[in-house]
């Protein structure tokens, strides 16, 4: 599925960057980039997720501003298709930071953001890849968190025109999961930090040892001390796997605009754009 990751991340790309192009936030930017991926049945994030080991999609999501350290997040939910949506509202509307479940549901349906059926965001082709999965691991056990098996979060990270940084993170999680699992991507510094006095950051992979190094927050702080994001971004992946042999991936952008992008998984799909140039692949490790 080569191909389909690199068009997904480019329509979100392009997304996000109409939004700067009119003066937009950086905020909205990174809201409608994520959603466009949520609504792309390619990645494990709203439609297409993977399943729990109930054959349940249960969302995660989180959104922060690096203007004002305010942040949105939503966790284990099972009626949303747009769960960064929601995430938004959160940050924009409620003194909380943070909903999850059936009142996280209620959170959105009562700000406006759409309910759907769980079945709704189910697809074939995941009903098909747990069954195999419970096959194998009956027959002779399974690693659940192998890097070809634990892939797929989305995220986004931007700068807009007044200087100010965001980031997103979506995700269905791991496939096989427990119900109530909750993985790093919707964890403020977990999965996903923005401070303009740091970075901005958004992870992939393997969620519980993400948590455990609040990786997006260690990695915006290297960027605080003076390192730039691309140096931060690979640290963040040696640090990941020399620490806790954990897999993954991370995205790193400060307010001067300076990129990182680094994973030590076998392959990762990125897109990112400046006034200058735009950019795209999914890169085998190490090219």
């Amino acid at each position: 599925m080569v191909e389909a990751h690199l068009r997904g991340v480019r329509k979100a790309l392009a997304a996000g960057w109409s939004v700067l192009e009119r003066g937009g936030s950086a905020l909205d930017a990174i809201e409608e980039s994520v959603a466009l991926m949520e609504d792309d049945d390619t990645f494990d994030a709203g439609r297409g997720s993977f399943l729990n080991r109930d054959g349940k999609v249960q969302l995660d999501a989180l959104i922060m501003d690096g203007a004002t350290l305010q942040a949105g997040g939503v966790g284990c939910v099972e009626r949303l298709r747009n769960p960064v949506r929601a995430a938004r509202k959160i940050l924009s509307e409620s003194p909380h930071v943070y909903f999850v479940g059936a009142g996280a549901e209620q959170f959105a349906a009562e700000h406006g953001v759409p309910l759907c059926r769980n079945e709704d965001l189910i697809i074939a082709r995941e009903v098909e890849r747990l069954r195999e999965y419970q096959r194998e691991e009956a027959g002779h056990g399974n690693e659940l968190f192998a890097p070809t098996i634990s892939h797929d979060t989305v995220g986004a990270v931007a700068l807009d025109r007044q200087g100010n940084i965001a980031a997103a993170t979506s995700t269905g999680g791991t496939l096989n999961k427990a119900p109530g699992r909750l993985g790093d991507s919707s964890l403020i510094g977990c999965g996903c930090y923005a401070d303009n006095l740091s970075a901005a950051a958004s992870t992939t992979g393997w969620g519980e040892p993400i948590m455990k190094l609040v990786l997006a927050k260690w990695t915006a702080d290297r960027v605080a001390a003076g390192n730039l994001p691309e140096w931060a971004a690979q640290e963040a992946m040696n640090y990941l796997k020399q620490r806790l042999n954990g897999h993954g991936g991370i995205i790193v952008l400060n307010a001067q605009g300076q990129i990182g992008i680094a994973h030590n998984t076998p392959r990762m799909a990125w897109a990112c754009k400046t006034i200058k140039k735009e950019e795209a692949g999914i890169e085998r490790n190490g090219v």
